[in-house]
């Protein structure tokens, strides 16, 4: 499908591949892995045509299509979400055009046996499967459906994208890509602004797409999730298995503990025939075995070690002071902006060494509570409460674009330090992996994770009691977000965290506060207890258990929790296998209608009589409508999985 060959980027003197060879073949769904830095976004800027590369060549079929989301972007503010949306099929025109034109060319031809007759049909049948992918869609309901999965609501669709954050205007541009229903998508950290229970909803899509898939994330689960293989980028070369990531990690190491056994066992059969070689070399009588061992040695195929790029992040939060037994306290806080109320009656209370998480789709809430603890925001009514003694450190989620990017990374620092802490500047920026020459970079050059790192490595000037961390792994790669969160583990001062990260948070909450519905309710335990008491897999299935409980007596709420959680367990085994069953029945029927599309391609080819043309013509359009509506039968059982 896409070959990359001999792909070589140089920038000045560095080199960022040398010689990079590999494949990306239909159906593949690709992790795109390897540390920041380690070009990983460059790779499909180069494959989605945006980029050139120093040397080497990227062939791919001129028909193929590409679906490109980047980590950043530029889009037009005059559109409503729905709009900007709609413009996904604008499209389908020019096809019907060019479908059109072609028709009138077929009928107006005699030379039925020219191999120019025979590309005219050949690319009638192609415009017309492309077509057909849409023919039977409504595009307004389908963009809705796409819109709705990706966490807006039907009163959001009407709203001018200037009025939306860079977070939800990202979900725009990827619901465009999944309408346009490309052969191949580029998806460069999708995840960065969704909150989980999008997350969930993405999963389930791209496990269904019909096309390859190159993604880069730094979202374990979701990697194990959605892809089939793993690309990784180390030192500029490719190493490629054919797994998901957590088993990718696994052979990885199991590989390269072969390759060390393998290379220490020839070092010491290299050294036992020099050391032969070196004792006999003087001696007539073994002059034939010196002899043969030397050519021994210059045939040997020496077995090298891969070199491993071992830098990491060394991050250990300085002593936590002593504060209160509550660390903060919110009472009746309501929000509001305008007409609209996000939250009212929250009630948390946090003490001291809890660490805390705070989950909810996006804009129920959880950044603007951020906001109030940190006095950016004055609740309408209520208040919040910091404990003795607390000294508050905050990690904005748009903290990298807090920083000034005319100032170095070492001017970052130096700018916000104070006292003695001032002369170990270096070494908290080297821990955070700036060293040399890196320091005196200007921000603007920065790259996401970069930028992510230097704004946490702020956070080390002082030593704060009480962390407040917006997203604080958007960017991150995989290994330093496992540093972070050993670090985290180890602090011993109070944690907020609003992350939508699971793999991240299991393990490091021990408190759970949900904002859901303009309320905040409190669950007690780890990020999977939280999941499992609920006998959800996603967080939008609380909705069903809500209105379960809704059905029963208020007085026995509580009581009737675990019946019901047995009864919504069985409902949905019902629900999926009668699922199942469709989803077979729909495969068998579009294994036959292939089948007869097939014939009739066969057939189409071997007629020259116009009139027997346009009427098999009509018979394969039916065949093709048929198959395109299974499909979208079949895709929607798939994606409600």
């Amino acid at each position: 499908m896409i070959s990359i060959n001999n792909l070589t980027v140089s920038f000045g003197g560095f080199t960022l591949f040398d010689n990079v060879n590999f494949h990306i073949n239909e159906n593949d769904k690709i992790g795109l892995v390897g540390k920041n830095g380690a070009g990983k976004t460059t790779i499909l800027k180069i494959v989605a045509g945006i980029i050139a590369p120093s040397g080497g060549a990227v062939q791919q079929p001129s028909e193929i299509t590409i679906g490109y989301l980047p980590q950043e972007m530029e889009y037009s503010k005059k559109s409503t979400v729905i709009e900007e949306t709609l413009k996904a099929f604008s499209h389908i025109k020019t096809i019907e055009e060019r479908i059109a034109k072609i028709n009138k060319d077929i009928c107006e031809r005699t030379d039925f046996e020219s191999d120019s007759y025979h590309d005219l049909i050949v690319k009638f049948n192609e415009l017309n499967d492309k077509l057909n992918l849409y023919g039977t869609i409504n595009p307004q309901a389908l963009s809705e459906r796409i819109l709705k999965g990706l966490g807006f609501s039907r009163s959001d669709l009407d709203r001018e994208r200037a009025t939306l954050s860079l977070g939800w205007n990202m979900r725009i541009e990827l619901a465009k890509i999944l309408l346009r229903k490309p052969d191949i998508l580029l998806l460069d950290e999708p995840t960065n602004h969704l909150d989980i229970e999008s997350i969930r909803w993405l999963e389930s899509y791209l496990q269904g797409f019909r096309g390859a898939l190159v993604l880069i994330s730094h979202d374990r689960r979701f990697l194990d999730s959605v892809t089939n293989r793993t690309v990784e980028i180390m030192l500029g070369k490719i190493n490629d298995y054919k797994v998901p990531y957590t088993k990718y990690t696994q052979l990885r190491r199991e590989r390269l503990e072969q390759q060390k056994a393998a290379y220490d066992n020839q070092q010491k059969l290299i050294e036992k025939t020099e050391d032969f070689i070196e004792r006999f070399r003087y001696k007539a009588t073994k002059s034939n075995q010196v002899q043969s061992r030397i050519k021994q040695l210059d045939k040997l195929d020496r077995i090298e070690v891969e070199e491993e790029d071992k830098a990491k992040l060394y991050l250990k939060f300085p002593p936590a002071p002593r504060s209160g037994n509550v660390a903060l306290k919110s009472i009746d806080v309501k929000m509001s902006f305008g007409e609209k109320c996000i939250f009212d009656k929250a009630n948390i209370t946090i003490e001291r060494g809890e660490k805390i998480a705070l989950l909810g789709k996006n804009g129920e809430g959880k950044t603007t509570f951020m906001r109030l603890i940190t006095g950016e925001l004055t609740p309408v009514s209520g208040r919040i409460e910091l404990g003795h003694n607390v000294s508050l450190g905050y990690y904005a989620q748009n903290q990298e674009d807090l920083l000034n990017k005319e100032d170095t990374v070492f001017e970052t620092l130096d700018n916000a330090a104070t006292g003695d802490v001032r002369t170990k500047l270096r070494d908290i920026l080297g821990s955070f992996l700036f060293r040399g020459e890196d320091i005196d970079k200007k921000v603007a050059v920065l790259s996401g994770g970069e930028k992510s790192r230097l704004a946490m490595a702020k956070l080390m000037l002082k030593p704060y009691n009480l962390l407040a961390l917006d997203e604080p792994t958007n960017h991150m790669d995989i290994r330093s977000k496992d540093i972070l969160k050993q670090a985290l583990l180890k602090y011993d001062g109070t944690l907020v965290i609003v992350s939508h990260d699971r793999d991240f948070l299991d393990g490091l909450v021990n408190k759970i506060y949900e904002f859901k519905d303009g309320a905040v309710r409190e669950h007690l335990g780890t990020f999977e207890e939280f999941l499992s008491r609920k006998n959800i897999e996603s967080l939008d299935e609380l909705e069903l258990e809500k209105s379960a409980l809704k059905a029963a007596p208020e007085a026995k709420k509580q009581e009737s929790v675990v019946p019901v959680d047995q009864n919504l367990k069985r409902e949905q085994e019902r629900e999926q296998k009668r699922r199942e069953a469709k989803i077979e029945k729909c495969e068998k029927r579009i294994e036959e209608l292939e089948s007869k599309i097939a014939s009739a391609e066969k057939e189409l080819a071997g007629v020259t009589d116009a009139v027997k043309i346009l009427s098999l013509v009509e018979g394969y359009e039916k065949i093709k409508k048929e198959l395109n509506s299974e499909m979208e039968e079949w895709e929607k059982l798939h994606n409600n999985q």
